[in-house]
């Protein structure tokens, strides 16, 4: 991988050794575990869940274009998907009613219905801000996506990329990973410098890997695991270190800020991307997942032989902590979350 830095798992650990300004609570990934066990045993947690909703692609085996088409599509959506939150007091941006990741959804959607080739790589590659501000503009018809000359500056990026080395297809870079969720994730940081998320921390370089990792992540969910979604190693890929899984964390007891942090959060202080503060959430929700991923894995191995472990990873127990984040917004809304205005998450 670029800059021979440390896996997003390895860099979890190193970051949760070294931290100054949180702590992990085994009590509390205890807790977690059982939530993401009760979740399987009822079947709220599956890969199934991100094809279920109706502003993702759905790939339609009897419709090649479809197929192939949805990699693409993932792909557009990966590359834009990062910095939804807004400051206090912000109107917040809204497609059809919709927040968040989800309003970038809609609005890539929405473009789709309109005729716009919004995930043809020639397409992208050349569009301009007109064009961004047309196919991403709010409900208000005011509001404007957060941080939008970036998002114009990826798509550009990763345009020329793919149109340069894969045919201008994304089901090539897919292809060429041959089955190896790690080697696509090394592709997609190699290839496409806009995800390559990474920072220094106690004399290593270490890889948080957000976008690039919900991308490979969110092309196994996409095609369920199988065909183009097949990855023999998808258990070796980590949460998506955001800044709202945090706040599930802290829910759930599993992570803990110290007062200093706390009140840096509170204060609703904008942190560069690479502050230490912001470095320890990010290692330690990587961490946290990973320790609960693997309590997980052992509870079913010895308890619940009914439960197939083959899709669980962490992938998916990012998903459903994100939903639960969603569900649970009035009660999540005290713990405050760290802001940064990054193209990474």
């Amino acid at each position: 991988m670029v800059s021979k830095s440390l896996s997003p798992r390895e860099s979890g650990a190193h970051i949760v050794q070294h931290a100054k300004h949180v702590r992990v609570l085994p009590e509390g990934i205890e807790k977690l575990s059982k939530e993401i066990l009760d979740g399987l045993q009822s079947k709220r947690i599956g890969v199934e869940n991100f094809s279920q909703h109706e502003l993702h692609p759905n790939p339609d085996d009897s419709k090649p274009e479809a197929y192939s088409g949805a990699a693409d599509w993932v792909f557009v959506l990966d590359t834009l998907n990062f910095c939804f939150w807004t400051p206090n007091n912000y109107t917040k941006y809204k497609v059809d009613g919709y927040t968040g990741y989800f309003a970038l959804c809609a609005a890539i959607k929405r473009a789709i219905a309109d005729g716009l080739n919004v995930t043809n790589a020639k397409f992208y590659s050349e569009i301009d801000m007109k064009t961004v501000e047309h196919i991403f503009r709010s409900d208000d018809g005011e509001t404007k996506i957060p941080l939008i000359q970036k998002r114009l500056d990826c798509l550009h990026e990763v345009g020329n990329s793919l149109l340069k080395k894969y045919d201008g297809r994304f089901e090539n870079v897919i292809k060429a990973a041959d089955k190896s969720a790690v080697h696509l994730l090394e592709l997609i940081v190699e290839e496409f410098p806009c995800f390559r998320d990474q920072a220094d921390f106690a004399g290593k370089r270490v890889s948080i890997l957000k976008r690039a990792q919900i991308l490979v992540g969110d092309i196994w969910s996409c095609y369920r695991g199988k065909g183009l979604g097949f990855f023999h190693d998808i258990d070796q890929i980590t949460m998506f270190a955001d800044y709202r899984i945090p706040q599930v964390l802290v829910h759930f007891g599993s992570l803990q800020y110290t007062p200093e942090l706390l009140e840096v959060l509170k204060s609703d202080t904008i942190l560069e991307n690479g502050d230490p503060m912001e470095v320890e959430i990010r290692g330690a929700s990587i961490y946290i997942i990973e320790q609960v991923r693997d309590e997980v894995m052992k509870s079913l191995k010895e308890n619940h032989p009914e439960i197939s472990p083959d899709n669980v990873n962490s992938v998916v127990i990012d998903q459903y902590l994100w939903d639960y984040r969603r569900q649970y917004q009035a009660d999540l809304e005290h713990i405050p979350f760290h802001k940064v205005l990054s193209i990474y998450y």
